[in-house]
């Protein structure tokens, strides 16, 4: 019977937990199993909190045989990244100067997922501090791809993406800054959605740049994805809108769905690996064949995005870190690489930071123009697929760049403009690793967006494939 639970979406666990068919403690023994066989290989928690899992998901079953059903997430076991403070649960965020630090207090999106219902799993391995696109983290080890054990998860939020993808929980909430949660759930084959800046709350969330700063969910489908989003936003709508919005998209039967997708000139499939354009293609046929209509669009500043973006992330990450006097007075307990962006925070002007907000607002400008005529922007979510663990460098159509650079490039234009931005599997590269396509919408767009990709969800069959571990 475990074996048949780890991979129900939430959806369906939640009817069976709701007519009582399921047991929440069966649910959660079921992920704390699979944990226990696979995280050895995976590595992809720091903290895991059995006996709080076991606790909450019998206290669930109590309420719930009281017929005190909460929604959708009550009785459902998650993980949450480690930089998200949980009372009296370790919070690392993957660093070496906050190995011991204990929360006072929830931050926002565990107490509304608390709220909910869900029951804590444990806290997910991430990349030191969220400030990096690997999970190669030097103080608590690198977290493994489940595709392939030799590649990298993409990060910061690899270990939400690993815990996800192979039964671990069933969704995760972790933190984009740069595409933290898009990257990772693109090369681990799952769904990842940074919501709108603003949409979810970031307050008690170790910052890493607190103005490109998103939190989102991590889910094996759309809907769990909207499930999770209904949780934890701030909306003043009833909740389950975006839930609802996702399942009302599905297309009836000789029903065309009407939608105007824009396929960007400009930036997005510049230095693209072959196969990953191929896959991006194929989705677009298939969403023509549900009534889509494809058209050119230009976002003649975006590549304007890149240094000013850089400059941001660079100067609000020191100022977090001075402040909480961590750097440079710690700067050898820091990995190399982390220690680094802090040094180069330091040669960021005040000149340039207010330029930077500037050339923010031409960007926004330049997708809002976009948007007047279509629903939703088309493209790769990275431009290759997972890379080893431990490789520096890619090689793109003959043209060598930094891994680093490679998955950030496509990523970050969206937490410049905090616009919303959905990640969802598209296909598969003939060595077996998966391809991400990502949907960019308008401000506050999110119930637009899991609509359509609800719909290209629903016309294929990418999301039901599993990694072949034990």
């Amino acid at each position: 019977m475990k074996d048949e639970l780890r991979y129900l979406t939430i959806a369906e666990a939640a009817a069976l937990l709701h007519k009582k068919k399921l047991s929440p403690v069966e649910l959660t023994e079921a992920a704390l199993q699979r944990i226990q066989t696979l995280n050895p290989r995976l590595n992809a928690f720091i903290t895991v909190t059995a006996g709080r899992a076991l606790r909450e998901a019998r206290a669930a079953e109590r309420e719930i045989t009281r017929g005190k059903y909460r929604g959708p997430l009550h009785g459902i076991p998650i993980t949450l990244k480690d930089n998200i403070c949980t009372e009296g649960v370790r919070t690392t965020a993957g660093s070496k100067i906050l190995e011991n630090s204990i929360p006072l207090a929830d931050a926002e999106v565990a107490h509304k997922l608390s709220r909910a219902g869900a029951i804590l799993l444990g806290k997910t391995n991430l990349h030191e501090f969220a400030y990096g696109i690997t999970t190669e983290n030097p103080h608590y080890g690198p977290t493994r791809n489940p595709w392939n054990l030799e590649c990298i998860p993409g990060g910061s939020s690899g270990g939400s993406a690993a815990a996800v993808a192979t039964g671990m929980g069933f969704a995760s909430v972790g933190t984009d800054t740069g595409g933290s949660i898009r990257i990772p759930s693109a090369l681990c084959g799952i769904v990842g959605l940074k919501p709108n800046f603003g949409r979810v709350s970031c307050k008690g969330i170790v910052p890493l740049a607190v103005t490109l700063d998103h939190a989102g969910p991590l889910a094996r489908t759309v809907a769990d994805a909207a499930i999770m989003l209904d949780a934890i936003c701030e909306c003043e709508k009833p909740r389950q809108t975006f839930h609802k919005a996702a399942r009302a998209s599905l297309p009836k039967r000789g029903k065309k769905i009407q939608l105007r997708l824009g396929w960007p000139r400009e930036y997005f499939f510049d230095r693209v690996d072959s196969e990953i354009r191929r896959a991006i293609e194929a989705a677009a046929k298939v969403l023509e064949g549900l009534g889509a209509r494809m058209e050119e669009v230009s976002l003649p500043h975006i590549a304007d995005s890149v240094d000013p973006s850089t400059q941001i992330a660079l100067a609000e990450a020191l100022e977090y870190h001075e402040g909480q006097g961590y750097f440079p007075a710690r700067a050898a307990d820091y990995g190399k690489d982390v220690r680094k962006r802090l040094e180069m925070g330091s040669a960021v002007r005040a000149v340039d930071y207010l330029r930077a907000q500037q050339a923010r607002e031409q960007v926004r400008a330049d997708f809002r123009a976009a948007f007047q005529s279509i629903d939703a922007i088309l493209a790769p979510t990275v431009p290759i697929a997972a890379s080893r663990i431990g490789e520096d460098s890619v090689t793109i159509a003959g043209e060598s760049q930094s891994v680093r650079g490679a998955l950030v490039r496509m990523n970050r234009p969206a937490n410049f403009t905090g616009f919303p931005v959905i990640s969802l599997p598209c296909g598969f590269t003939p060595g077996g690793l998966p391809i991400g396509m990502a949907l960019h919408g308008p401000q506050w767009g999110e119930s637009k967006l899991l609509q359509i990709a609800a719909a290209y969800e629903h016309a294929t069959q990418w999301h039901l494939r599993r990694p072949s571990l034990m």
